[in-house]
């Protein structure tokens, strides 16, 4: 066990990828781990990896009715969350014209609405304890964008948004709140995790293809270490002043860079427009 105190970790989408690296970091440090996954079969699979620390609950964070009695049913057996950690999701490929409305309700489901649902339903606890942390797993492209993923920016950007406003309301309680946007990762996201709308408008060619065929070909091959940022994870509930805004992997660093740049490119060349519109 780590030189930390035990923690209670509420960590959704534990199956695999950061979800899986996450728990299994915390489990190696003595912590306390709440998993949410979708089956039993997971859920077994998931307490074997400690006995006595490793908590399944079978919940989709969609489901909303359901998360807070999940919550509270589980917490009776492992004691308050002190740490949430908002890591269930999933990518969205497609362009804006050619995706239905349909799939942007599910991405902002999971991605957005089943988060603050998940936040809603430990911050009470936190604010009467004057202690937490909430981490919410955002992404690069929740800071920049890039076309063919208009949807899944979205999410990731509204995610960033509360982050940041949840921060400033709750800091007063002792409560930490951080958004982690990792770039490319060694995760399922870019493989089965991702659902990709079916090509229909040829026009988009020239400029989502080449997008399209790079990810599928740097899957697998990403330079993000999902247990190297598990550590961190660790490293940041100890800190005693965590960032709000924290970004992982140098592509991140690269590209979100970049987009600061360009926008302050923007602004300083349309400044005498935007001050135009005050009252003399």
């Amino acid at each position: 066990m780590s030189k930390s105190r035990q923690r209670v970790f509420l960590i959704t989408g534990v199956s695999s990828g950061f979800g899986r690296a996450f728990a299994e970091a915390a489990l190696s440090a003595g912590h306390v781990v709440i998993g949410t996954v979708r089956s039993e079969a997971a859920k077994d699979a998931f307490e074997q990896l400690q006995a006595d620390r490793a908590h399944g609950v079978v919940l989709d964070v969609t489901d909303f009715a359901k998360i807070d009695t999940a919550v509270a049913g589980v917490t009776e057996r492992t004691g308050p969350v002190d740490v949430l950690v908002n890591n269930a999701g999933y990518g969205h490929e497609g362009t804006l014209e050619e995706s239905s409305l349909e799939e942007l309700l599910h991405q902002f489901n999971v991605n957005v609405f089943g988060a603050v649902a998940m936040i809603k339903a430990v911050l009470p606890s936190m604010r009467v304890r004057r202690t937490g942390h909430i981490i919410n797993m955002t992404s690069m492209a929740g800071l920049t964008t890039f076309p063919g993923i208009s949807y899944y920016s979205g999410s990731k950007f509204a995610l960033e948004g509360i982050s940041e406003s949840l921060a400033q309301e709750v800091r007063g309680f002792s409560i930490r709140v951080t958004a982690v946007a990792p770039g490319s990762f060694r995760t399922d996201w870019a493989g089965r995790s991702m659902v990709r709308t079916e090509r229909s408008i040829t026009d988009y060619d020239p400029v989502f293809d080449p997008v399209r065929q790079a990810r599928q070909a740097k899957d697998g091959r990403q330079a993000g270490d999902p247990d190297k940022a598990a550590h961190v994870l660790l490293d940041l509930v100890e800190h005693p002043d965590p960032p709000v805004h924290l970004l992982l992997g140098s592509d991140a660093l690269s590209v979100v860079r970049r987009k600061l740049s360009t926008m302050q490119t923007a602004i300083g060349a349309w400044e005498e427009v935007s001050r135009s519109t005050d009252f003399s």
